[in-house]
C-alpha cells in the first residue's frame, strides 16, 4: 500500500526544478522596459537525496500507526493520497480531505513545484528552499526506544550533506537564503543537545548551529528565536476552484447557530485545577439544565478527531464561540478549523495564536473576530466563559463571523493544480509563509551585504499587510 501510494506522489515530487523553473520563469517574462515580475521572488528548489524526502515516506506503514496507537479513522499510508491531503471524506466531495498534519511537508514542497519565478541555479536565487521532510525524518528517533538517546542526531546528516555537496551553495550568504518547513511545534525539535535524561518524543534539530541562520516555518513557533516563524496548522479543507471557496463560505455564513459555545478536544478530568477542566466542568453544568443549547461538547479523544472533520465540522457551523484553550502546547489546530467555520475562536492567553500567526492573521486586529477571556479568571472561577459570551451583543457576533470568513483564506491551504479563478483571486497559507519568508531573506542579505551582520538578529518581523 505504501509503495503503490508513493508511485502515485512520485512523478510530481520527483519533478526536476530545473524544468519547473524553465516553464515558470518563461511565463513571467519582463516587457520590454517593464518591471521584472520576479525580482526578489526567485526561488531555487534544491536537489536532496531522497533519504531525505521521498523514501520517509515509507514509514507511514510502521511508524504512523506507531505514533497514532488508537486512531483507527483512516489506514496510514492512506494519508500519502493526493499528494499529502490524505483521502476525500467522501466520494462526492472536491474539497474535504482526511489530512494528517505531518504530511504538511510532502504538500507544500508539490505546491511550491507550481510556483513561478522557480530558477535552475542557486546563483540565480533569492531564496533556497530544501525539500526536506523534517517531521517524518524525526519519526525514528522519537517512535524507536533504541534510538531514544540519539535524538539529537536528528538533522546532522542533512547538514553534513549540505556542509560537503556544493558547499558554495550555503557558503554564499551563510545559509540565511535558505528555508524549510517542520510540520510539527519547534518544541517538540529543541532539546538541548546535552539533556539528559533524553525527553521521549523531541529532538534537537532546531539545536543544530549548522541551521541556525536558516529560516524555518514550523506550525508553532516559540517567541525568542528570529530564525523561526509558524504558519496556520492545516485544515481538511482545500478547495480547488473559487466556486468552491465561495460554496462553503456561503454555508458557513448562513449556518443556523443554536448554540453559544463549543468546545472540542480531550475529555479526560486533569488531576489539578487547568483551564480544560474548568470549560468541561462548566459545560457539564450548563447542558445538564434545561439551556441544553448553550455548549456543545466535542470528544476528540484517543484521536477520534484526528482525520475525521466531519465529527466536529458539523457542530462548529451550529455554534457561534469556539473554545480555544492551551493543551500541550499553546496553539490549536482547532483554531484554524473554527476560522474556516465561521465559528468565534475563543482565546484564554496571546500565546494561543496571537504570537505566532503574523503573515496569516492581523496581529493588531484580533478583537475584531475573536475573544479572548484570561484563563486564570476561568479557572480561580472569578469568570464565567458563558457570562461573557452571552454578554456580546448578537450584530457584533455577526461582524466578528464576517471577518472570520474574509481571512479564512488566509489561512487554507488549497489544494494542489487549483484553477487560475482561485489562484489569482486570494492569497492561501502557502503563498504567505513563501512571501513572508522572501520578505525576511532580503532583509537578512541587505544587512550582510550592508556590511551590518549584527543587524539580522535585531530585525523585527515583518508581518506584511493585512
Amino acid at each position: 500500500m505504501a509503495r503503490r501510494l508513493l508511485l502515485l506522489l512520485l512523478p510530481i515530487i520527483l519533478t526536476s526544478s530545473a524544468t519547473a523553473s524553465k516553464n515558470k520563469s518563461s511565463s513571467l517574462l519582463p516587457l520590454p522596459d517593464g518591471p521584472d515580475p520576479c525580482s526578489g521572488r526567485r526561488i531555487h528548489i534544491r536537489w536532496l537525496p531522497a533519504r531525505f524526502n521521498t523514501h520517509l515516506l515509507l514509514y507511514c506503514a510502521t511508524a504512523f500507526p506507531l505514533a497514532d496507537p488508537d486512531s483507527k479513522s483512516t489506514p496510514a499510508c492512506a494519508s500519502l493520497a493526493n499528494h499529502g491531503l490524505g483521502p476525500r471524506t467522501h466520494n462526492g466531495t472536491r474539497s474535504w480531505y482526511r489530512t494528517d498534519a505531518r504530511l504538511l511537508e510532502p504538500f507544500f514542497h508539490r505546491r511550491l513545484l507550481e510556483r513561478a519565478c522557480l530558477v535552475a541555479r542557486p546563483a540565480q536565487a533569492d531564496a533556497v528552499f530544501l525539500p526536506y521532510y523534517a517531521a517524518l525524518d524525526a519519526l525514528p528517533y522519537v517512535l524507536h526506544p533504541d534510538l531514544l538517546n540519539s535524538s539529537a542526531l536528528h538533522g546532522l546528516p542533512l547538514a553534513r550533506y549540505l556542509a560537503r555537496n556544493q558547499p558554495r551553495v550555503l557558503a554564499r550568504r551563510h545559509g540565511h537564503d535558505h528555508f524549510f518547513l517542520l510540520a510539527g511545534t519547534a518544541w517538540d525539535y529543541s532539546q538541548p543537545h546535552d539533556a539528559e535524561p533524553r525527553m521521549y518524543g523531541t529532538t534537537s534539530l532546531l539545536r543544530l548551529p549548522e541551521l541556525a541562520n536558516f529560516t524555518v516555518l514550523t506550525l508553532e513557533s516559540r517567541t525568542w528565536p528570529w530564525q523561526e516563524h509558524a504558519i496556520p496548522h492545516p485544515t481538511s479543507f482545500h478547495p480547488s476552484s473559487l466556486p468552491r471557496l465561495r460554496s462553503w463560505t456561503a454555508r458557513a455564513r448562513r449556518s443556523r447557530r443554536t448554540a453559544l459555545m463549543l468546545y472540542a478536544g480531550g475529555v479526560s478530568r486533569p488531576s489539578r485545577p487547568n483551564i480544560r477542566g474548568a470549560i468541561l466542568a462548566e459545560c457539564a453544568n450548563r447542558t445538564s439544565s434545561k439551556s441544553n443549547n448553550v455548549c456543545i461538547v466535542v470528544d476528540c479523544s484517543a484521536a477520534a478527531c484526528a482525520l475525521n472533520p466531519v465529527a466536529y465540522m458539523r457542530p462548529m457551523l451550529r455554534a457561534n464561540f469556539c473554545l480555544q484553550p492551551p493543551g500541550d502546547s499553546p496553539s490549536r489546530r482547532s483554531t484554524f478549523d473554527a476560522i474556516v467555520a465561521g465559528c468565534v475562536p475563543v482565546f484564554f492567553e496571546h500565546a494561543a495564536a496571537r504570537a505566532h500567526y503574523g503573515w496569516h492573521l492581523p496581529r493588531g486586529r484580533y478583537d475584531q473576530f475573536s475573544v479572548t477571556i484570561p484563563k486564570d479568571s476561568v479557572v480561580m472561577g472569578d469568570v464565567r466563559i458563558t457570562d461573557v459570551l452571552a454578554a456580546v451583543p448578537a450584530d457584533e457576533v455577526a461582524r466578528m463571523r464576517e471577518r472570520l470568513l474574509e481571512i479564512a483564506p488566509r489561512v487554507v491551504y488549497r489544494r494542489h493544480g487549483s484553477a487560475a479563478d482561485l489562484r489569482e483571486s486570494t492569497k492561501d497559507a502557502v503563498d504567505l509563509a513563501v512571501e513572508g519568508v522572501l520578505r525576511r531573506i532580503r532583509r537578512r542579505v541587505s544587512a550582510l551585504e550592508d556590511g551590518h551582520p549584527d543587524a539580522i538578529y535585531e530585525l523585527e518581523d515583518d508581518d506584511g499587510a493585512h
